[in-house]
């Protein structure tokens, strides 16, 4: 899924569940800044003070990136969770290992993230660390069916529209986005080879991977379904029924994914940030907003820098930076992928450390 579900449908979501303006935009943000979070490393401070942070994505979610493909503590534990083929742990899936590594809606798997997310929640970072847990979780439902290691399960032919027509222009689109690299190089992790098509909520189409299976994928159903389950998920950390989203929002939200039916994300978010504006779901107007990088985001109002990719050879340090969003967010991801790589997976028999 893109920016559009990630910072505005969760927004909607987390409100609707019962949190504030201010916790949702919270949980919102932390969600959307799983895929901009691309810098690793130490900070360095200039009264010897320093802090460790992790990279929750590759710049771009970059396919082409030869070198990030091989970084599992990316692309497994933040975009692509195993799905155990949807069996409870200490249960294996028939054939071979790359069954247990596929992403599988709402999975076991899915919900012991959930599980150890709610353990934590009287930590400083709960609230990021549910953020960060909603952008895995409502992914299983967009990176159903895809793995993130490279393996032939990856691959995609033969795409098609609901109608059953050959995208034709397809091939050529994904010639042009990884460089004219021919089709038995293209790297084949997670659904680059699909580009966005498992992202956009009002896409329905089908295509046969690399096991020779025809996949029919319906974004609009399920992301609806992603909604509708991920707002249980707050309902739960809230002490509260699971009783999902009300029939009035489900409706809005669907009609948000046929209305707002253009492939680019950025387009898309600005209607959700102009619905929720507008109070078009019935939440309280707000004026929801996200800043990745520089000025204004959360890593410029906890270090004071404006740079997007680089980092400043030291910082000045304040009482402020320990419970500054940004830092918060960065620990809320390391115990993210504690949780998920040493504590959940190997329930699974799953070892990617």
């Amino acid at each position: 899924m893109q920016i559009d579900l990630h910072l505005g449908m969760t927004w909607v979501v987390a409100r609707a569940a019962g949190f504030s303006n201010e916790q949702a935009q919270i949980i919102a943000q932390a969600s959307q800044y799983v895929d901009d979070a691309t810098n690793e490393g130490h900070i360095k401070f200039s009264n010897g003070a320093a802090y460790q942070r992790i990279s929750t994505a590759h710049k771009m979610l970059d396919y082409r990136n030869i070198q990030s493909l091989k970084n599992q503590q990316v692309w497994i534990p933040f975009h692509f969770l195993p799905g155990n083929n949807g069996l409870p742990a200490g249960s294996n899936p028939s054939g071979s290992f790359i069954h247990k590594l596929v992403c599988k809606p709402n999975s076991y798997v899915a919900r012991d993230m959930v599980n150890e997310c709610i353990a934590h929640q009287h930590k400083p970072y709960a609230l990021h660390l549910l953020g960060i847990t909603s952008h895995v979780f409502i992914d299983t439902w967009g990176h159903k069916g895809f793995a993130g290691i490279q393996h032939r399960v990856n691959k995609v032919e033969g795409i098609k529209d609901h109608n059953g027509q050959l995208d034709k222009h397809w091939t050529q689109r994904v010639a042009d986005y990884f460089m004219g690299m021919i089709q038995d190089d293209i790297p084949s992790l997670g659904h680059g080879q699909a580009l966005s098509n498992p992202d956009l909520p009002h896409q329905h189409w089908s295509y046969t991977n690399g096991l020779g299976e025809v996949i029919e994928r319906n974004n609009p159903i399920d992301f609806l379904e992603a909604a509708d389950e991920l707002c249980k998920v707050y309902q739960v950390y809230l002490q509260q029924q699971p009783t999902g989203l009300n029939a009035a929002l489900k409706a809005q939200i669907a009609q948000c994914f046929a209305e707002f039916n253009m492939d680019d994300g950025q387009h898309r978010l600005a209607l959700w940030l102009e619905a929720i504006a507008s109070d078009r779901f019935s939440l309280g107007a707000y004026q929801l907003s996200y800043i990745a990088k520089g000025e204004g985001s959360w890593k410029h109002e906890a270090l004071g820098t404006v740079l997007d990719d680089q980092d400043e050879d030291e910082y000045t340090f304040t009482q402020a930076f320990l419970t500054s969003n940004w830092k918060l967010f960065h620990d809320a991801a390391k115990q993210h992928r504690l949780n998920v790589v040493d504590i959940i997976l190997p329930r699974y028999g799953i070892c990617v450390a």
